[in-house]
């Protein structure tokens, strides 16, 4: 890992490591592929976690780094889920989310990110324990409802692009602060084909109860 860390290429001016550009290329593709809901998702977002973990570490960005542990195991969640809700027609199956689920993302969202940034700031482990927290925390939320199907998902990911693009350019790390302005056009695009799908599944269901 030592390598990747320590060697790179320099893209207009900015240096840039091979841990770095794999890790978010592969992250990058993540998105891509959740929005075509394939199961392929979950094993390349397991050599993102590997990656960025690394480059996190290294920047002393402690949430950033501690999330991509959680993130594995997350993944590991979801790869199972998905392959217990797949469908001939529409792929893995995807729906919105209930009031009461809605809720319970912000409120962990909330929770999460107040209880994450004392124990960095505590721990000496990040030098922005705040806006580190709240994108720790909001992946684990995006992660956990995109592993049950949920298109709320990709609004979790919104928060997380606005506060990381600032976060990343001031540690320094252009090229993954460019690839989150990326990751907010693939969610947006996300949001709509995930909100179709679940429109059709709603549908067929209600066709089904009906006849």
């Amino acid at each position: 890992m030592d390598f990747l860390l320590h060697h790179g290429i320099t893209v207009l001016g900015q240096w840039i490591s091979i841990a770095e550009l794999a890790g978010q290329v592969f992250a990058l593709a993540v998105v891509f592929l959740a929005q075509r809901r394939t199961l392929w998702t979950w094993p390349v977002q397991v050599g993102a976690t590997v990656l960025l973990f690394a480059v996190y570490a290294s920047a002393h960005l402690g949430g950033l780094a501690a999330r991509q542990v959680a993130i594995l195991a997350i993944s590991v969640y979801g790869w199972w889920a998905w392959t217990r809700r797949q469908d001939p027609v529409f792929g893995v199956v995807v729906r919105q989310g209930r009031l009461v689920e809605r809720l319970a993302m912000l409120g962990a969202f909330l929770a999460g990110t107040t209880v994450m940034a004392l124990v960095l700031d505590a721990l000496d482990a990040s030098w922005a324990p705040w806006p580190d927290a709240a994108i720790f925390v909001g992946t684990l939320v995006a992660f956990a409802a995109q592993g049950a199907g949920l298109v709320e998902f990709w609004l979790v990911w919104l928060v997380v692009d606005a506060i990381g693009v600032p976060l990343q350019i001031s540690s320094g790390l252009y090229f993954s602060a460019a690839i989150y302005i990326v990751f907010a056009g693939l969610v947006v695009h996300g949001w709509w084909s995930w909100n179709r799908s679940a429109r059709s599944v709603a549908n067929r269901q209600v066709m089904a109860a009906s006849s």
